[in-house]
């Protein structure tokens, strides 16, 4: 049988999360010889949340370096692929959203004409520097890609808009609610340990924070964090929890302003898992992540998002989602709508928007019809 090299390329957490389930797929089936290539963007967390998984990477390129600029990042992710490339025979390339990593690895393969099959395609806010730079490179991409996974039919509409042929893209769902279904009992009960161990009461009065676009770095993560601070004064009954992102824009802030708040818990970035348990735990979630925009309406938990513009419409359209941006009137007003309640009458009831955890093996089928 003559296997097809597939080679998987991503560089953060939130691509791993979404790829995993493709690879775990992929890898059931003998025609398929799945390379697992990690650029490495965010070395720790992608690693850590690949072992959770049951995966390795084949190849690891290291191209993350202190406080460089998007063409530096952009220029060693290029050369490394390049290389990658050179040295194996490459049948096609699967990305997945809208990182430096997806773009660049996108334009190696169109260099050595090598088919792009694009998974989350057709994400849009129409606005270039909201977010920033994904917008531009998820529009990118999806000129070079040959076959775009679009999660839901807003993302194919966008993608027709553009003029990409309707036998290109198919509607597979989100692969991310795939993957929240692979947590088993044992690990749900470690994550449980976890937070015990860290003295956080995980009770019906949890409040998960992310923040870290840098597109609110500056005066929004200040008004951010203000909001934050009072909310946690005012309702001192609540457990607040923060996964503080690295990036010293906004660690160091974040650390400055509340790590004396009683209520509120400063952790480092959280392993997949036990950012799940949050989520299947939360009373209310305040973030700028686009992964948790997805993943939190499976669990019913109001979701307040920290942006101006999102490419997941979807969910606001839903109503399992709120736009705020970094207002702190909006964030005040609309997050005591659901703290000054008991945890039970704000539940949410609409289902998921975004899948129904079988996107994986509607893609691999799509990938095999490929190749025939």
């Amino acid at each position: 049988m003559n296997k097809k090299n597939i080679l998987v390329v991503f560089g953060t957490r939130p691509e791993v999360i979404k790829l995993a389930p493709v690879i775990i797929e992929l890898k059931k089936h003998e025609k398929y010889n799945v390379i697992i290539c990690n650029t490495e963007q965010q070395k720790e967390l992608s690693n850590q949340t690949l072992e959770y998984f049951g995966l390795k990477a084949d190849i690891n390129l290291d191209c993350m370096r202190p406080n460089q600029s998007l063409g530096e990042v952009q220029s060693r992710i290029l050369l490394g692929l390049e290389k990658v490339f050179s040295e194996n025979n490459i049948d096609a390339t699967i990305v997945q959203g809208d990182t430096m990593t997806v773009l660049t690895a996108s334009l190696v393969s169109f260099y050595h004409k090598v088919p792009v099959f694009h998974v989350e395609a057709g994400l849009r806010s129409y606005d270039i520097y909201e977010p920033f730079p994904e917008e531009i490179m998820r529009q990118m991409t999806s000129r070079v890609a040959q076959l775009h996974f679009a999660p839901t039919e807003k993302n194919k509409k966008a993608l027709l808009d553009e003029g990409i042929a309707e036998e290109k893209i198919t509607v597979t769902g989100n692969t991310v609610i795939d993957a929240l279904f692979c947590l088993s009992d044992e690990v749900i009960e470690k994550s449980a340990q976890f937070f015990k161990e860290k003295n956080i009461n995980i009770n019906d009065k949890l409040v998960l924070v992310t923040a870290h676009r840098r597109e609110n770095h500056g005066e929004r993560i200040d008004r951010i964090i203000k909001a934050i601070y009072d909310l946690a004064t005012k309702y001192s009954d609540h457990e607040f929890v923060i996964p503080v992102h690295p990036n010293p824009n906004v660690k160091n802030k974040i650390h400055s302003a509340l790590e004396q708040v009683k209520n509120v818990h400063l952790l480092a970035p959280l392993d997949y898992p036990y950012l799940v348990y949050l989520m299947r735990n939360a009373k209310l979630i305040l973030t700028d992540s686009g992964g948790i925009q997805e993943e939190a309406p499976t669990f019913g938990c109001p979701t307040l998002v920290m942006r101006y513009e999102t490419e997941r419409q979807e969910g606001i359209d839903a109503g399992v989602s709120t736009l705020v941006g970094a207002d702190y009137d909006k964030i005040i007003q609309l997050s005591e709508e659901v703290l000054s309640k008991d945890k039970t009458l704000s539940r949410l009831t609409a289902q998921n928007p975004y899948g129904n955890g079988h996107s994986a093996e509607l893609i691999e089928k799509l990938i095999r019809e490929y190749f025939k």
